[in-house]
Formats: structure tokens, C-alpha cells, sequence
């Protein structure tokens, strides 16, 4: 695994070997970001961050704040081994517990992020339990984006969105990448 683009591009991403994470592929992560354009000056979530992967993409590329959240402690550690050998530039922080607690401690807090990346561990009812967290009350900003990387049999349900609508859905072979905005108020 290694940093594809921005000011680190090429650095290697350093995971433990016992681990059982499923990275984003080097190949995902670049249609990610392009589709996405340059997240400089932006904030970026990174749920089920696993080693960081794709929120250290955000910060080569000029992302100004990046949130990792991850439960797993030998996951936290490499994410935080990976910021200390990489010298990123940006704000960030690291929320060592489950995506769902994480996102009612940004709601308290009363944050507004640009960027909502959550690539949970597929066919798990993950998906279901980020979108119920986020209708409780939202952290994305008003024209931000929620991407959620499932699997391509792990349908996303009308019935769950509530707040959000689907705006683009990208296959790459049995991954998903699913693009949600925020209903626009009547």
C-alpha cells in the first residue's frame, strides 16, 4: 500500500502484518480522488480508517483536517506510526472507537465536514448503522459528500437514507463506491 498522489505520492503506508483489514486498493483510492477533485482546505472523515489509507491520501492532497476513526489498537497504532513517519501536513485527530459512537461525539460537538469517507467491513450491516447514526442528527456540511465503499451485493437501502440522496455509484469489480449528498430543505 502506498500514497498515490499529492506531496507524499509513492511513500509507502505501513499496515501490520497480522492484521485482517481489506485496504482500498491502490486503483479504488485513485478514482476516489478523482472523482472527488482536490480535497485541499477541506475536512475529511475517514471511518473503519483501518491503517488510514485513505484519510493519508487526503492529507498528501491538501485536505486541511482529517478524522480517522478506528476501534482496532494495533490498527490506531499503525495510523498513528503512518502520520509519524509520513510528516503530513494538515490537522488531524484520531478517534480510537466504533464509527457510530464517533459520529454522536462530532455531533455533539457540533461539527461540519466536507467529506465523509466510511469503507466498513462489507455485508455486515454497517451500511444501515452509518446512515441511522448520521439521520440522528448530520456532521456533513451543507454541500458536503458521504462515500460509503460496500460490496456490490450489499444493497443500499431507500428505506435508511432519510436525509441523503444518491448521486453516483461506481463499480469496481465486487466493491462499490456510493456517492449520498444531503436533501436539499423544501
Amino acid at each position: 500500500m502506498r500514497i498515490i498522489g499529492g506531496d507524499a505520492k509513492g511513500r509507502t503506508i505501513y499496515s501490520p502484518k497480522q492484521s485482517q483489514m481489506r485496504p482500498t486498493s491502490d486503483g479504488i483510492k485513485e478514482s476516489l480522488f478523482n472523482i472527488l477533485h482536490a480535497p485541499s482546505g477541506k475536512s475529511f472523515i475517514d471511518l473503519f480508517a483501518g491503517c488510514g489509507n485513505v484519510g493519508l491520501e487526503a492529507l498528501s492532497r491538501g485536505a486541511a483536517r482529517v478524522l480517522f476513526v478506528e476501534k482496532n489498537a494495533a490498527l490506531v497504532n499503525a495510523i498513528k506510526r503512518n502520520l509519524r513517519e509520513l510528516s503530513l501536513g494538515g490537522e488531524y485527530e484520531i478517534l480510537a472507537m466504533e464509527a457510530a459512537r464517533a459520529i454522536r461525539k462530532l455531533q455533539n460537538r457540533g461539527e461540519n465536514l466536507d467529506v465523509i469517507f466510511a469503507d466498513p467491513p462489507y455485508e455486515r450491516d454497517f451500511v444501515r448503522e452509518i446512515f441511522c447514526s448520521l439521520n440522528d442528527g448530520n456532521v456533513l456540511s451543507e454541500d458536503g459528500v458521504l462515500i460509503i465503499q460496500h460490496s456490490v451485493r450489499e444493497d443500499v437501502d431507500e428505506h435508511y437514507l432519510c436525509d441523503f440522496i444518491l448521486t453516483d455509484s461506481r463499480r469496481y469489480g465486487d466493491t462499490r463506491l456510493s456517492f449520498f449528498k444531503i436533501k436539499e430543505k423544501e
